[in-house]
């Protein structure tokens, strides 16, 4: 259904250039990282503050428009797709670093803000926002998909790194949850409940976030295995010993293999850990090697050491482009995405698991991780005009995901919902997904943030 004329005229007076409904910018929010597709959405606004977001939300509301907030477009879920059309919020121009405190190591930001921008913002200070997704994503849509990523084992989640937020609800009311205090125990965590809520509660318009000092001495490291086992129960192993790690990163040989082929280096092809430590010097060279006997212990070889921040952002750029770089394993291909995160104990069978179902399948799938705590990804790469070979794709991440639960884990560590892995809430909360139904109920009745999403669809009476 086309946007209602007045809605057009509304939003146009308001945002002047800034509203746009032809092709272009309609399609460029149609695109998404992996597989998932929909329609463009019906217009595209670019607001420049918080009033602005309220107004548009207000006159959505009004007009019973759908309204989905967009970051940086990398999500590999479809979150931000417009599948039941609507209006895109692109956040990209509400990109100010708002408030640096050093004393308490709290920043505040617009939500446009990319955590790449943000570090760069932060060197002088010897701060630095350690939650590391590897894409240069904005910090509302990390916050909204309660993002994780390389740093997690050390440093957490968005979860643990989010202290305040300021958002647009769905009738177009600005709300502040949380506080810079470094505690609470006033009321409902509703910051909380807005991190991961991917944008069907409310439009993240600002954060208040935790900021880590920068190590004084980091050392980097990557070391082949002979199987995926021995890596895997490596990690085990490291975590159980109370090494403190900064992260530790798991490939498989198929990853092995894109790494020499895209990037033109030398890696054996066998599964590696990627290893990195903060702290002092001290602390650091007594890690490393209490890493490295634990590590030959199950049978580490050919550790190479990245001992320059060269040589240490050449690593991490390498594993970070492992999306990327998978697919010249088979040229043409677009990618099934899994995201389990499993308990430690379960990992290495989880690994393996999912190793031997993806061989027997006759799938090309590397697998990635960030296993330190027990979250993986395997990378389905498949024909796109061979609809036999995507349906089987989706069926081996069903099973995948459904045996995650079975041994206490979760559908996804940190990747979210969207519409991906919309039908498997109800195995992973069973009636509780209804109570975040009826939450989204109360809180957005017309059902215009984000609809299609997250939670149960509606039943009408």
């Amino acid at each position: 259904m086309p946007l209602p004329e007045a809605l057009i005229s509304d939003l146009s007076t308001l945002l002047g250039a800034r509203f746009a409904t032809g092709r272009g910018d309609r399609d460029q929010h149609a695109m998404s990282e992996s597989f998932h597709t929909a329609p463009p959405p019906d217009a595209v606004a670019y607001p420049e503050n918080t009033a602005e977001v309220s107004a548009i939300v207000k006159a959505c509301a009004a007009a019973d428009v759908p309204v989905i907030a967009w970051g940086t477009g990398t999500s590999l879920e479809g979150h931000a797709l417009a599948s039941q059309g609507g209006v895109t919020l692109n956040m990209g121009r509400m990109n100010r670093v708002l408030d640096i405190r050093p004393e308490d190591m709290q920043v505040t930001v617009q939500p446009g803000v990319t955590r790449e921008a943000l570090n760069a913002d932060l060197r002088a200070t010897g701060l630095f926002f350690s939650v590391d997704p590897g894409a240069d994503a904005s910090l509302g849509g990390m916050a909204a998909t309660r993002a994780s990523g390389t740093t997690a084992v050390r440093y957490g989640t968005m979860r643990d790194n989010v202290m305040a937020l300021e958002v647009v609800l769905a009738d177009g009311q600005i709300i502040r949850t949380g506080s810079q205090a470094a505690k609470s125990s006033a009321g409902y965590d509703l910051t909380a409940l807005f991190v991961g809520s991917e944008g069907t509660l409310g439009i993240i318009t600002e954060l208040t976030l935790r900021l880590h000092g920068q190590p004084e001495q980091v050392a980097s490291a990557v070391c082949g295995f002979a199987d995926l086992r021995a890596a895997v129960e490596c990690v085990t192993m490291t975590i159980q010993s109370g090494i403190p790690m900064a992260r530790i990163e798991f490939v498989d040989a198929l990853t092995a293999r894109a790494f020499n082929q895209k990037s033109g280096t030398n890696l054996p092809e066998t599964p590696h850990l990627m290893i990195e430590f903060h702290g002092s010097e001290s602390a650091v060279a007594q890690d490393a090697e209490n890493f490295g006997e634990i590590a030959r212990e199950f049978g580490a070889s050919g550790f190479d050491w990245a001992t320059t921040p060269e040589d240490r952002a050449r690593l991490w750029r390498m594993r970070h482009g492992a999306y990327h770089a998978a697919f010249v394993l088979r040229p043409g291909a677009v990618g099934v995405v899994t995201d389990v995160c499993v308990p430690m104990s379960q990992l290495a069978d989880a690994v393996e698991r999912a190793a031997s179902e993806i061989e027997a399948a006759g799938m090309v799938g590397p697998i990635v991780g960030h296993v330190g705590d027990g979250n993986f990804h395997a990378l389905l790469l498949v024909d796109p005009e061979a609809p036999e070979e995507v349906a089987q794709a989706k069926q081996l991440a069903r099973r995948m995901a459904q045996h995650a639960l079975t041994v206490g884990g979760t559908i996804t560590g940190e990747h979210g919902i969207g519409v991906g892995k919309r039908s498997l809430m109800a195995d992973e909360h069973g009636g509780a997904w209804q109570v975040m139904g009826a939450i989204k109920a109360a809180m957005d009745p017309r059902n215009i943030l984000n609809p299609g999403k997250l939670v149960p669809d509606r039943v009408e009476s």
